[in-house]
């Protein structure tokens, strides 16, 4: 029997055991697919029966973060769905408001006096013989919350923000009785949250935990981007990958290029200044007595390393030549 996954880093037993246990209701049903893997990159769903056996092996040092995301996950639901009474009461919330509460409700058991809490709840439905499936984390009254343990910058830079309104959306889309308000709100847990840096930098969070409010697209929107997308993977399914659209800097996590000045005139490995533009950086040459030079340097490409078909991409292979994906 073939391992499931590897332990290069030697973890020790206590740990690796946490590591390796697997909670997540997959669906082996070729003819299903989840809101978060309808969101990849066509040719990385394409691909992903291409990858030869033994090759898919995972490393337990890599599901750290989502193991902790994952645990942070439960210990919510497990609050809500055993203790969210006594909680909401220490919280000084009026009995009348906790008594309207009912955690997942039927929709025919509710009323006017009812406050409805979802969570947790797998959906699906069913697209030109595909299975779409979702499973939300939180709605409340109404409106999807989803928690997100991360590092301040995708709450800074706003980076993941279109992926996570599309995902919501999907949500809806999948929910539209539960799931009726037009926004949606990812509830940020910090991984990286440092107190001294939210007291100096007016834009940095000042809280560990944040809440970021989104507007989800319409469900006419969402519909639509589902059926283009199942029908560009089923046309997809069985071309060889030079046919197939390539990643996008998007799907790549590409970072922005960097112009970088070295007054010297030598490339070394710290620049005089960097420009986010060539135009910027050729002017601050020129205004520097027309000395040194301007190198480009590209945009880092990160999502290959976190890809599981990254190991048969040729487009991958491109972007370790031209240096702008380090592995």
């Amino acid at each position: 029997m073939s391992a499931k996954y590897s332990n290069l880093e030697g973890i020790p037993i206590s740990m690796a055991v946490w590591l390796a246990e697997d909670t997540y209701d997959h669906n082996s049903d070729t003819k299903t697919i989840s809101a978060t893997a309808l969101m990849k990159p066509v040719k990385q769903i394409c691909m992903l029966n291409r990858i030869p056996a033994g090759d898919g092996v995972t490393d337990i040092s890599s599901l750290v973060a989502s193991k902790m995301g994952s645990s942070i996950h439960e210990s919510i639901e497990n609050a809500w769905l055993n203790n969210y009474t006594q909680s909401l009461k220490d919280l000084g919330y009026p009995p009348g408001l906790i008594k309207s509460i009912v955690i997942n409700p039927k929709l025919e058991d509710l009323t006017e006096d009812t406050l409805p809490i979802y969570m947790e709840l797998r959906s699906s439905k069913v697209v030109n013989d595909v299975t779409v499936s979702g499973k939300f984390d939180f709605v409340g009254d109404g409106r999807l919350e989803d928690f997100k343990s991360t590092g301040v910058f995708a709450f800074m830079s706003g980076s993941n923000d279109s992926k996570y309104i599309l995902q919501g959306s999907i949500y809806r889309w999948l929910n539209p009785e539960i799931i009726t308000n037009d926004y949606m709100a990812i509830q940020f847990i910090f991984t990286d949250w440092k107190k001294v840096e939210s007291m100096s930098n007016p834009k940095y969070p000042k809280t560990r935990l944040k809440e970021h409010v989104l507007p989800l697209k319409s469900i006419e929107e969402t519909d639509a981007y589902i059926k283009n997308k199942l029908s560009l993977i089923d046309k997809c399914m069985d071309l060889p990958e030079e046919e197939m659209p390539m990643c996008t800097d998007e799907d790549l996590w590409r970072t922005d290029p960097v112009w970088k000045y070295y007054k010297s005139g030598k490339i070394s490995p710290r620049s005089t200044k960097n420009f986010p533009s060539m135009s910027e950086a050729n002017n601050h040459r020129v205004n520097d007595g027309s000395v040194g030079i301007v190198v480009e340097v590209k945009g880092q490409v990160k999502a290959c390393n976190y890809c599981n078909v990254a190991s048969i991409c040729q487009q991958r292979l491109t972007y370790i030549a031209d240096k702008s994906l380090k592995i």
